[in-house]
């Protein structure tokens, strides 16, 4: 018997209980407003914004953090793309109603979170190449990532995988680009 279907159903049984309890609770407005704001963050124009800073306020390493960042990002987008087609994992919004969040997924897919490879594969080369901002690089990564599970679009295993995959596009597009 494959080890596959055991780990899938653990997985999913795992998400399935947590996106129970986030449907449920009704969070402070502080934190819906943080989490819709991290969210559109996420959406891309903080990552043009950010990029505009790096490139007038980045030093010597200015160019290899955008350019690395950006194919990270490029890279992250078309294997989020394809995974979500391959996988065809439903949205938590899609299965349990949310008590509080009605914003729209953009697509019907799950698996990985697209949002948390962006981040992460844009945020990695800059907490190397800028390691005194990590603590900050870090709280958007983050931010992003728990935004995508607390407004019912994102099981945790699709932010899972997407912090790691972006982080290792990252670390990867850094290397190739250096």
């Amino acid at each position: 018997m494959s080890v596959f279907p055991l780990v899938r159903n653990y997985i999913e049984s795992r998400d399935h209980r947590i996106m129970n309890r986030v449907h449920q609770w009704s969070a402070p407005q502080w934190v819906r407003l943080w989490m819709i704001c991290a969210t559109r963050g996420g959406d891309g124009w903080l990552w043009y914004a950010l990029a505009i800073v790096i490139l007038l306020f980045g030093g010597p390493e200015r160019y290899l953090a955008v350019g690395s960042s950006f194919l990270a990002a490029g890279v992250g987008i078309g294997f989020f793309l394809w995974a979500k087609r391959v996988t065809g994992r439903r949205r938590p919004c899609h299965i349990q109603p949310h008590c509080w969040s009605t914003l729209l997924p953009p697509d019907k897919f799950s698996f990985p979170s697209g949002h948390t490879i962006t981040a992460f594969s844009i945020i990695t080369p800059l907490m190397v190449l800028y390691p005194e901002h990590s603590a900050e690089f870090s709280f958007i990564g983050l931010s992003i990532a728990a935004s995508r599970i607390i407004l019912g679009m994102h099981f945790l295993s699709d932010v899972l995988v997407g912090a790691a995959a972006g982080s290792m596009l990252g670390f990867f597009a850094l290397n190739l680009l250096r």
